[in-house]
């Protein structure tokens, strides 16, 4: 999966074989925003076109553009992971939760630079 960015917004790129293109889709947005191309180029100009059309609608609208998220979620991992992190986390006198999301901070960041 490859990822493409505009003005903070992220697109999840992929290869079409059907129709021999590119398929991007705007993540994060309250529905659907999709675009197609042949290159890199190609894509960059339809992302920006199909992202300001979907803002217009959802402006039109009144409606917010970007999913909502609550900052919360389930996570089901074994057991012995959990008593590892447990033990990193009492290592480094943090909470779970704080030791999870520093380290998945960290871990997006690094990813990204």
């Amino acid at each position: 999966m490859n990822i493409m960015e505009l003005e903070s917004y992220k697109a999840k790129i992929e290869y079409d074989p059907e129709i021999d293109m590119f398929r991007g889709e705007i993540l994060g947005l309250n529905g659907g925003a999709d675009f197609y191309g042949k290159s890199p180029a190609e894509l960059r100009k339809e992302f920006k076109k199909s992202l300001h059309e979907f803002l217009e609608v959802c402006k039109e609208m009144g409606i917010s553009p970007n999913k909502e998220y609550s900052g919360k979620f389930n996570l089901r991992i074994p057991p012995k992971l959990h008593c590892e992190i447990a033990a990193r986390a009492a290592a480094e006198e943090k909470s779970i939760n704080q030791w999870v999301a520093e380290t998945l901070e960290v871990t997006l960041h690094s990813k990204n630079s």
